[in-house]
């Protein structure tokens, strides 16, 4: 079914599992206690825990093989009232193995892009919460510009897919290896290129930035809500903002939509409410010059969007009319006009009022034309993109 992570949660009377699909977790079925404990010492088993401690937390991984692929999973237990719970996360590379092309960014954020990550030094963050693809774009940048003449180093955690030709290594906490002792270790092995999985403190967001200005590429993420908020971060964490200004290439926030399964979804009209709603979010987009035109959207035209079928048979999604993900994007590029700005420290308000020229749909806008054109639902959208944020 393509389950990200399998919950195995003991109830009162019976033990309930759940996957987490596209997203969202699903009941799958309910079982007795007497399978619960062969399936709770198998599982335990694999993943190297001690079997006879069940009041404590434990953590452990083991892999299969599945279709020819190496997945591994990575598995976690905790006391309950009822027996321990168990979750499964699966890491499996086919999730992952996207090229760039297919992650949904619309054409002008594409064609920046392009350019920004086949320069020969940078920094390009990608922002947002967890379990928004933000890895997934990270290792579909690396696709795009592999080359057998480039040197290209991970610090990941944990390596959820191998790439050949590339230097992958994983960071190991109670080894001493974080992000921040790779980072330096990396720097040290002649690369081109680094991708860093995750900025996390101070002292690792300065050695990015400064990484960037003495001739590496740097790819990581930051946790922000929006790309307008990488900057004042990243100078909240110490970076020198006359630094920043020559190292930072390009912000970018990303999240994750249901996409709608293409054989069963119906349409239906957009209510008044919705209507004034979208119309308001994409006329201003209009004002700031970005041509809907061209993702085919035309406001003086009755509006409809989509939405799976009730009830729903459909065997393609299974009944759940969704099926797969889609991203939603947007993107601050570090032109002229930002650069004057970041020695003072802007605010979110004031970057977002000078990206808002540079053409490239914010998130609101992108999500509502994805909506429009029937790529998901405006109720996906509503459910991880914030219509109300300035």
């Amino acid at each position: 079914l393509g389950a990200s992570d399998i919950h195995i949660e003991p109830e009162q009377d019976r033990v309930r599992l759940r996957y987490r699909l596209d997203g969202v977790l699903q009941n799958i079925m309910f079982f007795n206690f007497g399978k619960y404990k062969l399936l709770n010492s198998r599982i335990k088993l694999m993943s190297g825990l001690k079997l006879t401690q069940t009041q404590q937390a434990q953590d452990g991984r083991f892999s299969i093989f599945i279709s020819g692929e190496e997945v591994n999973i990575r598995t976690s237990t905790v006391p309950g009232a009822y027996g321990e719970g168990i979750v499964m996360r699966l890491l499996d590379p086919r999730t992952i193995k996207a090229k760039l092309e297919d992650l949904g960014i619309e054409p002008r954020l594409f064609s920046i892009l392009e350019k920004e990550i086949e320069k020969p030094h940078g920094l390009i963050l990608i922002t947002g919460p967890t379990g928004s693809g933000k890895t997934t774009t990270l290792y579909a940048f690396l696709k795009r510009i592999y080359s057998p003449e480039l040197k290209i180093i991970t610090i990941e955690d944990p390596i959820e897919y191998h790439m050949q030709g590339i230097t992958q290594t994983q960071v190991e906490h109670e080894k001493g290896y974080d992000f921040l002792a790779g980072l330096r270790a990396a720097l040290r092995q002649d690369p081109d290129i680094i991708m860093l999985g995750e900025i996390r403190d101070a002292e690792t967001g300065k050695t990015a930035v400064e990484s960037a200005l003495t001739g590496h590429m740097v790819f990581s993420t930051l946790h922000t809500n929006n790309a307008q908020g990488v900057i004042p971060r990243l100078i909240d964490l110490g970076v020198n903002a006359k630094i920043l200004v020559s190292a930072l290439s390009i912000s970018m926030a990303q999240r994750l939509a249901r996409k709608l399964c293409d054989v069963c979804k119906t349409e239906r009209a957009v209510t008044k409410e919705e209507e004034e709603q979208i119309k308001k979010i994409l006329q201003r987009a209009q004002e700031d010059g970005k041509d809907l035109s061209s993702y085919g959207v035309n406001l003086t035209e009755n509006m409809k969007v989509f939405i799976p079928p009730t009830p729903n048979d459909c065997e393609k999604c299974h009944g759940l009319g969704y099926k797969g993900r889609i991203g939603i994007f947007e993107a601050i590029l570090t032109d002229e006009e930002i650069e004057k700005i970041i020695p003072n420290n802007p605010s979110e308000r004031e970057i977002k009022k000078i990206a808002r020229k540079q053409g490239i749909l914010d998130m609101k806008e992108d999500g509502i034309i994805k909506a429009l054109r029937g790529t998901t639902s405006l109720e996906e959208v509503k459910a991880v993109v914030d219509f109300d944020e300035e």
